[in-house]
């Protein structure tokens, strides 16, 4: 789907006129779930690691401004939502690498530290997701992936779209 109307509209035969209600609630909660997750992990890390006290409201408030200025701005909400997952994505290697560190760290887990087989694993993922931010990184670029066989022009549609088409070749 590419825009998120898109979805309602889909949902909208399947379940009536209840479509629009439930639609809002599955995203107000996915909003909230993501929200109050990135909070709490932000405030054990800064509590316990860092040592740094940051008022609860602020910590919210800072969570939050982001997609109060994009609604205020009046972007164009599909494409804010796909910036935000990209710029999410290639930040997510970083608390994947720190998480790795710590859980294997006998000095900071004690008994609870990682086997070497869920630490394996636990790098392997973060290689993964970093394997996956360079693939990104290229598409972004305009590169082509030759070991994947893909090429930008095969996509351009998609990243166009996606990205306003800031990365044209000179081509174009």
């Amino acid at each position: 789907m590419a825009e998120i109307e898109t979805a309602y509209r889909t949902l909208a035969p399947l379940l009536g006129l209840s479509a629009a209600s439930l639609f809002v609630v599955a995203l107000l909660a996915s909003g909230f779930s993501s929200s109050i997750v990135g909070v709490m992990a932000g405030q054990v890390i800064m509590q316990g690691f860092v040592s740094i006290r940051i008022p609860l409201w602020l910590r919210r408030l800072v969570v939050m401004v982001p997609s109060f200025a994009v609604v205020a701005a009046g972007m164009d909400v599909t494409h804010a939502l796909v910036l935000s997952q990209v710029v999410l994505s290639l930040v997510l290697p970083i608390p994947m690498v720190a998480l790795v560190r710590f859980t294997a760290s006998r000095d900071v887990m004690g008994e609870f530290a990682n086997t070497r087989l869920t630490n394996a694993l636990a790098v392997t993922a973060t290689a993964f997701v970093c394997l996956l931010n360079g693939i990104l990184l290229f598409a972004i670029a305009g590169l082509a992936i030759t070991f994947a066989r893909w090429a930008p022009e095969a996509d351009r549609n998609l990243t166009d779209h996606h990205f306003g088409g800031c990365h044209r070749s000179p081509s174009r």
